[in-house]
């Protein structure tokens, strides 16, 4: 897999676009109560960036900003509501929805957080995490 230096992604109505650079970080699937509310599904997929590596580029510029925790936010298009974001206070990464990059392909989930939590029938297998020595 050949990873590009500049990913870029958007909301599905594209009044908020991006621009990441950077090698992307920890992509895995959340199971949280949060996640699986916020997207109606048995989970979400993230992948991080470093919060100084993205760019917002669309007319809207950042999202809405909703905080899910008092130290987590997540950040979504007002107008088409597509979720986008969830970034830690005091943390130097955000993490975007991976299925907002427009090369959403390229990546796949090494990891699966709250998985206990996952609903019973979702069997998931994870990409194999090149960043683990077996």
């Amino acid at each position: 897999m050949v990873v590009p230096d500049l990913w870029s992604g958007r909301c599905q109505c594209g009044d908020h676009t991006y621009e990441a650079s950077g090698i992307p970080d920890d992509p895995h699937l959340c199971s949280c109560e949060h996640c699986t509310r916020l997207s109606g599904a048995p989970a979400m997929a993230w992948v991080g960036f470093r919060r100084d590596a993205l760019k917002w580029t669309g007319p809207a510029g950042e999202p809405t900003y909703f905080s899910t925790w008092p130290t987590l936010h997540r950040g979504s298009c007002s107008r088409c509501r597509t979720q986008l974001t969830s970034v830690a206070d005091g943390s130097d990464m955000i993490m975007v929805t991976i299925f907002s990059l427009t090369r959403s392909g390229e990546l796949a989930p090494v990891g699966h957080s709250y998985r206990e939590a996952a609903a019973h029938w979702m069997s998931i297998t994870l990409a194999p995490d090149p960043q683990r020595r077996t």
